[in-house]
């Protein structure tokens, strides 16, 4: 099920893609280690912030329970989110 914030999520992870192959050609080039450890930096916040923009929406509009709870469907949301909280760094 494709959300409105997969849009976002998606062009962030092409950042983190950027990022990624940007370290790539620092450590080829032998760029001082400084720079290199903010590149892995802008790498390790742009797909934590996916991560967690990707599960609060899961969270949100998959797992939202109606007024009238059925048992069963509680919990199986209940389960669901204990999974995905694992992902939540």
């Amino acid at each position: 099920m494709k959300h409105e914030s997969h849009e976002k999520i998606i062009n962030r992870m092409k950042r983190a893609i950027g990022h990624l192959n940007r370290v790539v050609v620092m450590i080829e080039e032998g760029k001082p280690c400084i720079a290199i450890a903010q590149q892995f930096q802008a790498v390790s916040k742009a797909v934590v912030a996916s991560k967690q923009e990707f599960i609060k929406d899961h969270l949100d509009h998959c797992l939202s329970l109606e007024t009238e709870i059925d048992k069963s469907k509680l919990k199986k949301a209940l389960e669901e989110i204990k999974e995905i909280s694992k992902y939540l760094e």
